[in-house]
């Protein structure tokens, strides 16, 4: 790779507009259990240097670690045989709210029920969440790539807020879901 000016404005752009959205942890590539672990260890150090509030850390964590794993088994960009997923991740605290951003490719045939998924947890009351999140685990079964559709029913409940979501075609086959949750970093009273 050859380094030129017009490269380098382009890299200065980028992280002016992360450093302006309070991004501090952008990656992208393959998703496994080191790399999950090592993003919600430095996110946690941030956190604890930050004085934040212990439930705050436990919701970012658990969101984090949801996310990152929702990545790493549910990607249709697998890149070896190890079936490891490929996308990206962000996080980021901006004006007292933590943005946690993933995105990865999955195929057209996947989008409708993942679509179906999120608008189901998103309609869902506090207690339906509840209703969903014990019914999953009774009466759920375990996917073909070990997830028992736990994950955005935790999110949800976690964070009490909608899961904003986009998918952008890329091609004839698949799309980019886009994810994106919010976790208010101010304590929320019971």
């Amino acid at each position: 790779m050859k380094l030129n000016v017009g490269f380098i404005k382009s890299v200065l752009n980028v992280y002016d507009e992360m450093s302006e959205n309070g991004m501090s942890i952008v990656y992208l590539g393959e998703f496994h259990h080191q790399i999950t672990k090592m993003f919600t260890s430095m996110a946690e150090e941030d956190m604890d240097r930050k004085d934040e509030e212990r439930s705050t850390i436990r919701k970012v964590y658990s969101v984090m670690v949801e996310t990152l794993q929702n990545m790493s088994k549910h990607s249709d960009e697998i890149t070896d045989k190890y079936n490891i997923g490929k996308g990206l991740f962000m996080i980021g605290k901006k004006e007292g709210t933590y943005y946690i951003i993933t995105s990865n490719k999955v195929s057209n045939s996947k989008k409708i029920d993942l679509e179906k998924a999120v608008k189901e947890v998103n309609g869902a009351t506090r207690e339906q969440l509840k209703e969903m999140y014990r019914k999953q685990i009774t009466e759920g079964s375990i996917s073909d790539k070990g997830g028992a559709g736990l994950g955005l029913i935790e999110i949800a409940k976690r964070t009490r807020n909608k899961l904003v979501y986009q998918f952008l075609p890329l091609d004839e086959h698949s799309q980019f879901f886009i994810l994106k949750v919010e976790i208010n970093a101010k304590k929320i009273v019971e």
